[in-house]
């Protein structure tokens, strides 16, 4: 593999290149790596690579002429090379990408500084824009230096072992376990039992269901491409039901158009979509809160129907979804019937149509969902009492359209919006069970 560096500080790669495993690779010609200075394709006595932006604005901006000489001159020896720009604003760089980057001969990287090249060279004259990371750094340097020791990797004969570089993070699609060394026992705290045992079956599954319960965790979208066995299949779905969550739909208190406090009317279409949702997304439960018995009553019988009447021959998923469906008269009751099930008080978290409090996004409650049981509270008419969102916990961000505020939706369209938001990263995972 050949990699060319385009950059105006030369100098910023004497010691990396020289150090590790990066730098035998390069000394047994694993790796062929040569530094490029833009300023030797000027032609000018100055050898000016930057101007002024066109417009005006801040900064400088590389100049096309000394680029596009540099990429004659690479492809005049490799002409298959694939010219690669690391941009903030490029494809977000990972492993699949770095695999791909790895099957090409011959590569160039440029490295911009400033605010970065002139856009024609972009356009018409690059093959790849990469970014690694939603920050940043001074220049394009130092993300050449996280590609390149990537792609050394991926070079037989670089690594000492094949394993070695199929069992690292991202890789197998997993995030890689924890590693302990000697002593045993370090200020108290002592390495995993299982790891001393010599049992060498009970290590390998030890490791791989950490390995499983830290990616779902910590970056749950990389399970995508994991290959499970049945066994890991099987772990995933434990370590997944964890996740205690539960809606409540509240009837009362609740305001009407005039804010006034009412005790709402259950519609049937709530219950048959929420019950649905939570199936579906695999919920604890769904607790309707209605302090009005003749409808309690109605919800009662509607359970009934679908669950041990004429309804659960009919429809037996349509059973398994009315199920999950809970009455209770009062929000505090509800509350202690989730505490009494989970051994613990759940998490309270709001919604709220027109927001009145410091908000947390969908992202942070599935955080939450890690620590306790998480109840994402939905109100009923024109919205939660005070009272209600003053005994909550949390409020979540609330839902927002493309082109203006309007977001007048119905309970169930916006829970299910929030319930996606939340746990939809996890369906890839359920669907390979």
């Amino acid at each position: 593999m050949k990699i060319h560096i385009l950059t105006i500080f030369p100098e910023y790669f004497e010691s990396p290149l020289k150090v590790g495993l990066l730098g035998k690779a390069i000394e047994k010609e694993l790796i062929k790596v040569n530094i490029l200075n833009l300023r030797d394709y000027t032609l000018d006595k100055h050898r000016v690579i930057d101007d002024e932006p066109f417009g005006g604005g801040e900064g400088m901006v590389f100049k096309p002429e000394p680029i596009y000489r540099a990429i004659l001159d690479v492809k005049s020896k490799n002409p298959d090379t694939c010219v690669v720009y690391l941009s903030p604003k490029g494809k977000l760089f990972n492993q699949k990408l770095a695999e791909e980057l790895a099957k090409k001969e011959s590569l160039l990287f440029i490295c911009g500084r400033y605010e970065g090249i002139d856009q024609r060279i972009v356009d018409y004259f690059i093959d790849e824009e990469i970014s690694i990371g939603d920050y940043v750094v001074f220049g394009g340097e130092v993300a050449s230096l996280v590609i390149l020791e990537t792609l050394a990797r991926l070079v037989p004969g670089v690594v000492g072992t094949k394993d070695s570089v199929e069992k690292e993070s991202f890789t197998c699609g997993l995030l890689k376990h924890s590693c302990y060394t000697r002593p045993r026992n370090f200020l108290g705290y002592k390495v995993p039992e299982v790891l001393t045992s010599g049992d060498h079956k009970r290590i390998d599954s030890f490791r791989k269901k950490e390995s499983i319960e830290l990616t779902v965790k910590r970056r749950p979208e990389l399970l995508k491409e994991a290959n499970l066995n049945e066994e890991e299949k099987k772990y995933l779905r434990e370590v997944l039901e964890k996740q205690r969550f539960y809606l409540f739909l509240l009837h009362y208190p609740v305001y009407n158009k005039n804010r006034d406090v009412i005790a709402s009317a259950t519609a049937n279409f709530d219950l048959h979509d929420l019950a649905r949702l939570a199936r579906t997304y695999d919920l604890a439960g769904v607790y309707i809160i209605q302090p009005l018995e003749d409808q309690r009553e109605l919800i009662l019988n509607l359970k009934h129907y679908w669950t041990k009447g004429k309804g659960a021959i009919y429809n037996p998923l349509r059973k398994e979804a009315i199920e999950l469906i809970e009455v209770f008269t009062s929000f505090e009751e509800a509350v202690s019937a989730v505490e009494a099930k989970e051994g613990k008080s759940p998490i309270l978290i709001s919604t709220d149509a027109s927001p009145k409090r410091k908000y947390i996004s969908c992202e942070m409650v599935r955080e939450l969902l890690w620590e306790k049981p998480v109840v994402l509270v939905l109100g009923t008419a024109w919205g939660l009492c005070e009272e209600v969102l003053d005994r909550c916990d949390y409020f979540v961000e609330p839902i927002w359209g493309r082109l203006d505020p309007y977001n007048h939706l119905s309970v169930r369209s916006a829970g299910a919006i929030f319930v996606e938001k939340i746990l939809g990263i996890y369906s890839f995972c359920k669907k390979s069970l």
